[in-house]
Formats: structure tokens, C-alpha cells, sequence
């Protein structure tokens, strides 16, 4: 899901006018910010294919049970 810069602010509880100082004034502290968000990201949608999967495994389990 790609967040506004008005999300990324809430999400940090911080003015968006902040953000976008960082962004012009502190560009390796909005990297790192940008990045951790990114990370957050991969490591969510890592989750739901893991989960996916398990579901995925756990009904050919079931499956071949019945046949079995």
C-alpha cells in the first residue's frame, strides 16, 4: 500500500510540513524513514504469502488425507 506523505505524517505523528522539512533539510533522515517503511512493506506482505502458504499446504494435507 503506497502512503501519502499526509499518511506518513500520522503514522509519525508529526506535521506533513515536517516530513517534507526533513525530506529538503535531512535527506539521510528521510531515507532511513523512507527505507524503514519500504522494510515494513516486504516484511507484511512476506507475512500474507506465509500465510497463504500454510492454508495452501493445509488443504492438500486435508486432501490427500480423504485419499489416502
Amino acid at each position: 500500500m503506497k502512503l501519502t506523505q499526509q499518511d506518513m505524517a500520522r503514522l509519525f505523528d508529526i506535521d506533513p510540513r515536517t516530513l517534507r522539512n526533513w525530506r529538503k533539510d535531512k535527506p539521510n533522515l528521510y531515507e532511513t524513514i523512507m527505507k524503514g517503511l519500504a522494510f515494513d512493506e516486504i516484511v507484511e506482505s512476506s507475512k500474507e504469502s506465509y500465510e497463504k502458504a500454510l492454508l495452501i499446504k493445509e488443504k492438500f494435507e486435508l486432501k490427500n488425507k480423504k485419499n489416502g
